[in-house]
Formats: C-alpha cells, structure tokens, sequence
C-alpha cells in the first residue's frame, strides 16, 4: 500500500499566494485536496491573483482571494473572517507572508524596524490568533508558519530580518504549548529557494549567472529549492501523518547550514 497525502475535504488558509513560496504551497495543499483561502496585496484583478485562483480551481478545489496586507494589524483578521465564510471553516493555517528587511544593526531605522516586525513577526501571531476560534471547530487544526534558516544562522547585513524570524520559532512553540493538543503548531525553515525574490537578489551581483552557480555549488544536494517542495513538507505537516509533529521548525535548506563558515 503506497503512503499518501490526503487533505480532502480540509480547508486552508495561505498568506502571500501571488508569487513564489506562497503559491507553491497553495498549488501542493489544492493537489492533496485541500480547498485554499490565500490573501496578497495584488487587487483581485491583477494577474497573479488570478493565476492563483485558476491554479486552485484547476485541480478541483474552491478557491477563494482576497486583497489584504497582513501587516496592517486590521487586516489578518479581516482575511481570516472572509475566508473562513467563503470556505465553511479553517483546518489549516500557513502564515507565509513576508518580505526580506536588509539592513546592518546600525544603519537599521526605526521605520525599518517597524516594518520588518509587523509583517514578518507580528503578522504571524495575529493570524493566528484570528483563525484559532475556528480551528477549535476543526478536527484536524494544524498551524504552520513559514519562517527562514536566518532564524539559525544569517550573514552580516541582514538585520532585522533575522531578528524577526528568530522570534517566529518562539511563536511556534508557544503556540504548540498553549494551544494543544487540540492543535499543532509546526513551522518550516526555507533556504535559497527558486523565487522572484531571490531572482532580485542574485541581480544585485555583477554577474548573477556566476552568483546563483556558486550558491547551488555551496549546498550538498548541488541545486537550491522551489517553492513546491515547501509546499509539499507544509502537506506534510498539516496530514495526519505528522500527527507527532509540534512545537518545532523545521530546516529545510539543502543542507548548506551543515557546512562551516560557507
């Protein structure tokens, strides 16, 4: 009997579904049949809210977006209550959305500090702190915040960034302690992997080719992820078969933070 990742009949939340990580988790959630809510801050209109509605509904299951910027600290739950109506409930959070904050502790502001903690800290307790009434209603109530392996281990120059998602594994087992066992918390620890944001960082070096080659070269699996991998160890952790799993974040970088001083 071959092991499977059934999600039929769950109902999923996703935040930043537009691009990158964010719609690669929504497009695996929708493939193990799991109907998905996903916010951006595209209009309903733009391309990429569209693309992903018609990527959910492609592999038969409901679809519903919603305009939100989930550091606004209205909006998470604004998000939560619309998606939870349009899908009769949540069994699943994937708090995704956030946006590097690149500054040396020095030269960081006030406003860069206050920028990179609501969305990339605060906004993740908010959302789930909306969706934990209607996860209480939920047989299967999984939690899953996508953090950074900055939280383990960063390079000069990425401040507050690492900050912030060195407090999201705190979030994680907070929850995990206090919301249990009616729900799990589990987070997930992405590295390099194949998204715009990352296009505009290798951009940034006199030769991108050259820069993304070394970077492959420097992980022991000879290649950096895609956002469909972290969708499918978010299916993971949301099935039944990770029942044991909670409390923790899980780093998921190629292996590139075995290595010393890379």
């Amino acid at each position: 009997m071959s092991l499977t990742i059934d999600l039929s009949g769950r109902r999923a939340l996703v935040t930043g579904v537009t691009q990158g990580i964010g719609a690669g988790i929504a497009r695996r959630l929708a493939e193990a049949g799991a109907d998905v809510a996903g916010c951006g801050r595209s209009p309903a209109d733009h391309p990429d809210a569209r693309r992903f509605v018609a990527d959910i509904e492609a592999r038969g299951r409901r679809a519903f977006y919603l305009s939100a910027d989930v550091s606004d600290a209205a909006e998470p739950a604004r998000f939560v209550a619309a998606a939870a109506e349009s899908l009769g409930g949540i069994d699943l959070l994937v708090s995704n959305a956030g946006r590097n904050v690149f500054k040396g502790a020095a030269a960081c502001t006030e406003g860069d500090w206050s920028e990179c903690m609501e969305l990339d800290l605060a906004s993740h307790w908010r959302l789930a702190r909306a969706a934990k009434p209607h996860l209480d209603n939920s047989p299967a109530a999984v939690v899953v915040l996508i953090a950074s392996n900055h939280a383990y281990s960063t390079l000069p120059g990425c401040f507050p960034y690492n900050v912030a998602k060195a407090g999201m594994l705190a979030i994680v087992q907070s929850l995990a302690l206090e919301w249990g066992p009616k729900i799990r918390a589990a987070g997930i620890a992405p590295g390099f992997i194949d998204t715009p944001g990352n296009d505009t960082w290798f951009a940034g070096f006199p030769d991108p080719a050259a820069k993304r080659l070394a970077v492959e070269k420097a992980h022991p699996v000879g290649r950096i992820g895609t956002p469909e991998e972290v969708g499918a160890l978010c299916a993971f952790l949301a099935s039944d078969h990770a029942r044991f799993i909670s409390g923790t974040t899980l780093l998921m970088d190629g292996g590139h933070g075995a290595g010393m001083g890379w």
